[in-house]
């Protein structure tokens, strides 16, 4: 039973950095971006950056709230309204929703004990293990944060600056990666 408790906790951590990456990834493309161009569609059915933030942030707030005790698809989720944005809509009030949205995340997150990693919650009425509905929402703000770094890439072109290994350095990344792992297993009467 410990080893499964101890899974379980590395689970839960785990689930957290994953998400805390995702949340750091879409922030750094969001920082690159004027205020006008989180709301640019690039056709009539796209949707635009501040729409998938609003569209994540509503999931969110749904999904996590009383997370172990309702459904969650809440019944005063207006889903269809998180693909609308008005031409009074401004970049606070995207952040702020954005930001809420990923509090509740971590806030729920943190009050999961290991145990309840196997418990049986909702979405939809739809059962699922906390572990799966867990997977499932990463797995779908993934999908989303991916489509706002393609999108923040496009708007700035040549002036992006990149949030992993830029084009042409992998080879000086790995070497670096190298030889700083060689540098940390040297003996310390060696350095």
């Amino acid at each position: 039973m410990e080893q499964k408790i101890d899974l379980a906790s590395h689970y839960l951590e785990e689930a957290r950095r994953q998400l805390r990456g995702h949340k750091r990834l879409a922030e750094g493309a969001l920082a690159q971006l004027r205020d006008e161009e989180l709301f640019i569609a690039l056709d009539k059915e796209a949707n635009s950056i501040a729409i998938i933030m609003k569209h994540i942030a509503g999931n969110m707030r749904s999904r996590f709230t009383d997370f172990l005790t309702s459904d969650g698809e809440k019944p005063d989720r207006r889903r269809d309204q998180e693909f609308e944005i008005t031409s009074t809509t401004t970049r606070a009030q995207v952040m702020r929703s954005w930001d809420d949205g990923w509090a509740i995340v971590f806030s729920a997150l943190d009050r999961l004990a290991p145990e309840d990693v196997t418990r049986t919650v909702t979405i939809r009425a739809e059962p699922h293990t906390v572990l799966q509905a867990i997977n499932r929402q990463i797995a779908h703000y993934a999908y989303h944060i991916g489509q706002i770094v393609f999108l923040a890439k496009h708007f700035r072109e040549s002036a992006w600056n990149s949030l992993s290994i830029p084009r042409g350095k992998s080879e000086e990344v790995n070497r670096k990666f190298l030889e700083r792992q060689r540098g940390q297993a040297e003996p310390a009467a060696n350095r």
